[in-house]
């Protein structure tokens, strides 16, 4: 009887395949989870085995045989397929997409099958070369706190003020994980926290394999680092996002820094969120994990404080700046309805930086959008810079002479006169980093101005030489978008600005605030981080707001509270659970014809406990020509939402598509 074995592809199927073992041939169950090359149509197309079942569903005739099994890397663990299993099925998305999308793009090719063998340098001991700072009271209740845990699964969230010393905890459990025998998995948001947070770890573990897992690698070195962890060569992985995937066969620690950023949501492709997948992996491993930050998601935050025998992770608090003598920033508020900005500054602020200034300290602006203006427009007539292809605006980028779409990247030189009616004398409304950066310099034209945005960062090795300006005291004033709010330490730093933030007060999305929050916060953190004390400025017109009380006084739980409290109200996550059906189309009216037509099937679904609302426009409306609508599917229980969501999604998956129509199903949103 012929040997069966079930295949992942990379296919955008729900299913997985079924081949044939040639005769010659044997594959037994260590063999689940090597990569296969099989035929696929036409194509030769790299999978992953998952499963050797005793029949299929089709007849022996009607299977192709596999072309070659591949042993030149050690098998993906049974874990890492549970994790990938698990993602695929509670995101709705194809089996084979999750598996074979992780791993290094030469793994999933035939063309090179063999992959690289040049690893990580071996691991020798967790002892480090550096004298270990001392620990305050609070990091080492907080440390006592995870170890008094126990072996097995325990979830922390470490809240602990900019500045109190979060990565050092971090850097004790991970020497406690080494010296277990055991690997260390530590996930940031950004490539640009990499850098710094590398450099630190390996100047503690000098003698220990430490890779790192990111988008800004080469692929050649992603291959190597990846290869590194499976083998158990590499003892700690740094990586955003998609390392939240990588095997680890000896895993014992995961720690999730910055756990509330919305960088751990992927947008596109399958839409996961790396920090819930982390704690499922640790779950399943029964190891502990440790979510940090300052201004944690209030999901966390909830999954925190519900209560005794509620409360799904434990809290740890830091309250204090772990640097002797240092002290949280004084937050102040500019009511710029008296003192009037000119040029986006108010004379406080101006006042303040020129004191910084002949200090010889630095200064932060914190204005979260880049380019020059957000937007030219013709005084004569009305005319303004939209993008022809999005329902937005091309934003002015006058270094680059061009107005551009931050949506599509659509760009077009700057138009001399209007389009419309001919008048030259058009007008760049509003103010991006760009423009502050040269109304510093008319300002202060002996301080030395710096922007970091994603226009002059936009590569890590851009990143790093403009770190290491900064650092080298080669800026005066530091010019920045949400790059500079969060993860870095620059010692000589001690006023924030922070131009132009009340726009997301009154924002049509709810989590808006919360964003606010924890960008303001986090910014906030960048002042004073050393002896010098740290000021933060904040010009609003409405310094009665209860988010700014909440910031001059770095109270989170405060904050956190009210807001938990009106989402309990309006029955919003995290005492709701939510899902969002998003379609593009050429034109709206099909988009929304479809988005109807699943309504209606999602109504014929047998659950009471989910609602199906109306379907309606995206915000973004239409981008790059694409008209874009959504339908928001509800439930309190978030059980129930997935029991109908697997029934629905086979009957989405079955109705005919317009021509040029595609659709994707999101869930646990983060933008509606």
């Amino acid at each position: 009887m012929s040997q069966i074995v079930r295949v992942a592809l990379d296919v955008p199927l729900y299913r997985y395949f079924d081949y044939l073992v040639p005769g010659d041939e044997q594959v037994t169950a260590a063999d689940i989870g090597r990569r296969v090359q099989v035929p696929f149509g036409r194509r030769t197309m790299i999978g992953i085995i998952v499963d050797l079942p005793p029949t299929s569903d089709l007849p022996n005739e009607q299977l192709r045989p596999i072309e070659t099994v591949l042993h030149d890397l050690p098998r993906l663990p049974d874990d890492w397929l549970r994790l990938t299993e698990f993602c695929a099925g509670y995101y709705h998305a194809p089996p084979g997409q999750v598996m074979l999308s992780t791993l290094p793009v030469a793994l999933r090719s035939p063309k090179s099958a063999k992959g690289a063998r040049r690893l990580a340098r071996p691991a020798t001991s967790a002892a480090g070369g550096q004298a270990l700072p001392a620990l305050r009271a609070e990091q080492e209740a907080a440390l006592a706190a995870i170890h008094q845990a126990g072996p097995g699964f325990h979830s922390f969230l470490l809240h602990g003020v900019t500045g109190s010393g979060k990565t050092e905890v971090y850097l004790r459990l991970i020497e406690s994980s080494l010296l277990a025998g055991k690997q260390a998995l530590l996930l940031v948001p950004e490539i640009n926290l990499t850098p710094q947070l590398e450099a630190r770890v390996a100047a503690r573990f000098p003698s220990v394999a430490l890779v790192s897992l990111h988008s800004g690698l080469g692929e050649a070195a992603r291959q190597r680092n990846w290869q590194a962890a499976l083998t158990g060569t590499a003892r700690i992985v740094l990586g955003t996002r998609l390392a939240a995937f990588t095997p680890l066969p000896e895993l014992g620690l995961i720690v999730v820094d910055e756990e509330h950023d919305p960088s751990f949501k992927q947008q596109d492709g399958v839409r996961y969120s790396a920090r819930d997948l982390a704690v499922f992996r640790a779950r399943q491993l029964a190891i502990p994990i440790v979510l940090g930050s300052a201004t944690p998601s209030l999901e966390s935050w909830a999954n925190a404080t519900a209560g005794v025998g509620r409360s799904r992770y434990q809290l740890l608090s830091l309250r204090e700046r772990a640097v002797a003598g240092a002290r949280l920033p004084l937050v102040r508020r500019i009511d710029t309805r008296l003192d009037r900005a000119e040029n986006g500054l108010s004379a406080a602020l101006r006042a303040a930086l020129a004191q910084r200034l002949e200090c010889g300290e630095q200064s932060l602006l914190f204005l979260n959008r880049r380019g020059y203006a957000p937007v030219v427009g013709c005084p004569a007539c009305g005319w303004t810079s939209g993008c022809p292809r999005c329902a937005a605006h091309l934003v002015l980028h006058l270094r680059d002479r061009c107005l551009r779409c931050h949506h599509c990247g659509f760009a077009v030189p700057v138009t001399k006169a209007c389009p419309t009616c001919g008048n030259q004398n058009l007008i760049a409304f509003g103010r991006g980093t760009q423009r502050l950066e040269a109304t510093l310099a008319e300002i202060f034209p002996q301080a030395r101005v710096l922007r970091v945005d994603r226009d002059s960062a936009s590569t890590r090795r851009q990143w790093e030489a403009l770190a290491a300006r900064i650092d080298g005291g080669q800026a005066d004033i530091l010019v920045g978008t949400q790059m500079l709010a969060k993860g870095h330490d620059f010692a000589r730093l001690t006023l924030v600005g922070v131009i132009a933030p009340d726009a997301a007060l009154f924002a049509a999305d709810w989590r808006a605030a919360e964003r606010l929050f924890a960008q303001l916060m986090q910014v906030a953190g960048r002042a004073g981080r050393a002896e010098r004390p740290g000021e933060v400025l904040i010009q609003t017109q409405f310094p009665e707001h209860p988010l700014y009380q909440a910031l001059i006084e770095h109270d989170y739980p405060a904050f956190a509270a009210v807001q938990l409290a009106e989402r309990r109200q309006a029955g919003f996550p995290p005492y709701a659970y939510q899902a969002v059906l998003r379609a593009e189309a050429r034109e709206m009216g099909e988009a929304l014809a479809f988005l109807a037509t699943a309504r209606a099937a999602a109504l014929e679904v047998d659950s009471a406990a989910v609602t199906a609302y109306d379907p309606v426009p995206m915000r973004l409306a239409r981008r790059a020509n694409r008209e874009r609508a959504q339908l928001l599917v509800e439930s309190g229980s978030r059980r129930a939402l997935q029991a109908f969501l697997s029934t629905w999604q086979l009957r989405l998956v079955a109705l005919k598509l317009p021509a040029q129509l595609s659709w994707h199903l999101e869930v646990d949103p983060l933008e509606l």
